[in-house]
């Protein structure tokens, strides 16, 4: 598959990262340097390379959303035409200081992107677990049970690839039902950021659902 990094920052870097090495080929964009994007696309160990909004969005299977809220617009304006293409948002709708919702109760980031982009297909996922859990879950792939990992939206074909995506970084895809229920899963994201960075067990936590019973 071909993913496309749209925000390669702490979320873009590490997943796109984990793309590659799962055997994605993978494009780096959108970051403070293109030296950046270098080294990141370096250090993949697959197929990686750096280039532009519009070169990771051009050709893609699926694009990866991982961009403050303040930057939503301006990096889908830099990817140019994202009719069809399958956009797997992490972002979360915060302000400025990344202290609360500026999207919420009545609808959803995830939603408010889909107005954004209306002939995307896009799928709300990763943005219910910190980014210092993600290599360790990846490395733990095959050995332990994995942890599960929440994504929702509205079409077929966009939540197929999301959830492919979301095994093969090594998480469990529990499919939370249409994008309006990023209502519920972006005000959990910020609980287990409470958890996370809050806590005094650290940053690297995940969560599992498990239907008892069955």
């Amino acid at each position: 598959m071909r993913v496309g990094i749209l925000g390669s920052g702490l979320m873009g870097g590490k997943l796109g990262t984990l793309f590659a090495r799962a055997g994605h080929e993978v494009v780096f964009s959108y970051a403070r340097s293109e030296e950046k994007l270098k080294r990141l696309a370096s250090a993949a160990q697959g197929k990686a390379r750096a280039g532009t909004p519009a070169e990771a969005a051009r050709d893609a299977d699926a694009l990866l959303l991982a961009v403050h809220w303040s930057r939503v617009g301006e990096v889908l304006k830099q990817a140019g035409d994202v009719s069809g293409k399958v956009i797997v948002t992490c972002s979360l709708p915060m302000n400025a200081d990344n202290t609360e919702l500026v999207v919420a109760h009545t609808s959803s980031g995830a939603e408010a992107l889909a107005e954004m982009a209306p002939k995307a297909r896009v799928v709300c996922a990763f943005n219910t677990i910190p980014s210092e859990v993600l290599f360790g879950v990846f490395e733990a792939k095959g050995k332990a049970a994995a942890p599960s990992l929440l994504y929702c939206g509205d079409d077929r074909t966009g939540k197929r690839v999301a959830a492919e995506l979301i095994r093969d970084v090594g998480f469990d895809p529990v499919d939370a039902g249409p994008l309006r229920n990023a209502r519920y899963t972006e005000p959990f994201a910020m609980l287990v950021a409470h958890l996370a960075y809050g806590g005094k067990k650290g940053p690297e936590v995940a969560y599992r659902f498990e239907w008892w019973g069955k």
